[in-house]
C-alpha cells in the first residue's frame, strides 16, 4: 500500500477533508474596522483560543481565572454583568461549570443562552469519555454525560476551535474570510506542535488527525517508508516527546487526565481523591500507599489548584515525587505573573511527567 493511497482512504474516511479551511498564504491580521466582538469564556483555554482565532476582531474574557478549578468558581454580579453585553458565550457545555445557569439567569441575554445564535457549547464534536452507567450521585461528584476535561487532548482543542469559529461566524458572517483564517492558523500550529512541522509536511495534518483519533498512528508510521526509513523516525512534536510516558502508570489526584490519558498512553490507575470531589479519607490514603508500594509507582500528577500536601503526604511515604502542573493558560498576566500559552501548558505537562518518571524509574 502506498504511503499516498493509504492517506487519501484515510482522509475520506474520516470526515476531516472538509473541515479546516486551507491556510491562507497571508494570516497577517488588519486592523478591525468596527466595534470587536466582545466574548465571554467560562475558562482562560477558550478565551485563548478565540483571542488566537480572533485577534483583533475579538475582546476576549474568561469568568474564571487560571488558578481556580472550575468545579468551583463562585458567581459574582459582575460576571453577570459581562455576559449582559457578551455578543458570544462559551462554555464547556457538560457539567463542569454548574455555575453557569445561574449567571445566564441574571444576565438576561438571549443571545447567549442555549439556543442562541451567541451560544457555543466547546465539546460539540468530541467523543466523551467515562460516561456513567447510572448518575448515581454515591458514587461523588460524577459527571453525568461524561468527562468534561476536554481541554486536556490538544486535538480536542481543534474541535473546541472549529466550533468557537463556527460561532463567530455566526454573529458577524461578514468576517467570515477572517475568523476562517485564524482558525486555519491556530490549527496548523496544534498540528505542528503534535507531530513536528516534518512529519506535517509529509503527511499532511489532517491525515495525522484521523490517524491518530482512530488508534492507527503508530502502526501506519512503523510500516510505511520515506526515503528508505519508517515514517515514525519523522515523527516530532508532543507525541514524540511523550513516548517515554506510554505505557506508564501514575496516581492523580481527580479524573482530570482522561482524554490526555487516552491520547499519550499513559494511565492514573488510582486518585488520591476517595471519590470525585471528595477529600480522601485515612483508610483510603492507606490503601493508596499499599498500591504504590506493591506496584512501584512513584508519580503523583495533580493540578497546581488543589491542596497539593496531600499528595506530598502520600508521596513522602513511598519515596515518590508530585507533579503539580497548571491547568489553564494565562492571557493577561498581573501580579507578578507571565503570560502561559496552551502550548506553554502542554510542554509543562509533557516535559514535567517525562522528567518524574526518569527520575524515578
Amino acid at each position: 500500500m502506498t504511503i499516498l493511497s493509504g492517506l487519501l482512504s484515510l482522509v475520506v474516511a474520516s470526515g476531516l477533508g472538509t473541515s479546516v479551511p486551507e491556510p491562507p498564504v497571508d494570516i497577517m491580521v488588519a486592523e478591525a474596522s468596527v466595534a470587536p466582538i466582545r466574548v465571554v469564556t467560562t475558562l482562560p483555554v477558550y478565551a485563548f483560543i478565540a483571542r488566537e482565532i480572533g485577534g483583533s476582531e475579538v475582546e476576549v474574557r474568561s469568568i474564571a481565572e487560571p488558578s481556580q478549578d472550575a468545579h468551583f468558581v463562585q458567581p459574582r454580579p459582575s460576571f453577570a454583568r459581562e455576559l449582559r453585553r457578551a455578543d458570544l458565550f462559551v462554555t464547556t457545555g457538560l457539567d463542569l461549570e454548574l455555575w453557569v445557569p445561574a449567571l445566564l439567569d441574571r444576565a438576561s441575554n438571549s443571545d447567549v443562552v442555549p439556543g442562541g445564535k451567541g451560544y457555543v457549547s466547546a465539546h460539540s464534536g468530541i467523543e466523551l469519555l467515562d460516561v456513567p452507567a447510572s448518575a448515581d450521585r454515591s458514587a461523588g461528584d460524577i459527571h453525568i454525560y461524561g468527562n468534561p476535561h476536554i481541554y486536556t487532548d490538544p486535538l480536542n482543542i481543534v474541535q473546541v476551535a472549529r466550533n468557537i469559529t463556527r460561532g463567530l461566524k455566526n454573529i458577524a458572517p461578514e468576517r467570515a474570510d477572517h475568523f476562517d483564517a485564524g482558525l486555519a492558523a491556530f490549527t496548523e500550529e496544534i498540528y505542528r506542535r503534535m507531530w513536528g512541522s516534518e512529519l506535517v509536511e509529509l503527511l499532511g495534518g489532517q491525515t495525522l488527525e484521523a490517524l491518530t483519533k482512530q488508534g492507527n498512528l503508530h502502526a501506519f508510521l512503523d510500516n510505511q517508508e520515506y526515503e528508505g526509513s519508517p515514517l515514525s523516525k519523522r515523527l516530532g512534536g508532543w507525541i514524540a516527546a511523550a513516548q517515554p510516558l506510554k505505557g506508564q502508570e501514575m496516581i492523580c489526584y481527580h479524573k482530570d487526565w482522561a482524554y490526555f490519558e487516552k491520547l499519550f498512553q499513559v494511565r492514573c490507575i488510582e486518585f488520591i481523591e476517595a471519590k470525585p470531589g471528595i477529600p480522601p479519607t485515612p483508610r483510603h490514603v492507606s490503601r493508596i500507599i499499599d498500591l504504590m508500594r506493591d506496584q512501584g509507582i512513584r508519580v503523583i500528577l495533580t493540578p497546581s489548584y488543589y491542596d497539593r500536601s496531600r499528595s506530598e503526604a502520600v508521596a513522602s511515604r513511598v519515596g515518590g515525587t508530585v507533579v503539580v502542573v497548571p491547568m489553564q493558560p494565562i492571557l493577561n498576566a498581573r501580579n507578578g505573573d507571565s503570560e502561559r500559552s496552551y502550548y506553554d501548558v502542554v510542554d509543562n505537562w509533557i516535559s514535567s511527567l517525562v522528567q518524574a518518571f526518569q527520575a524515578t524509574s
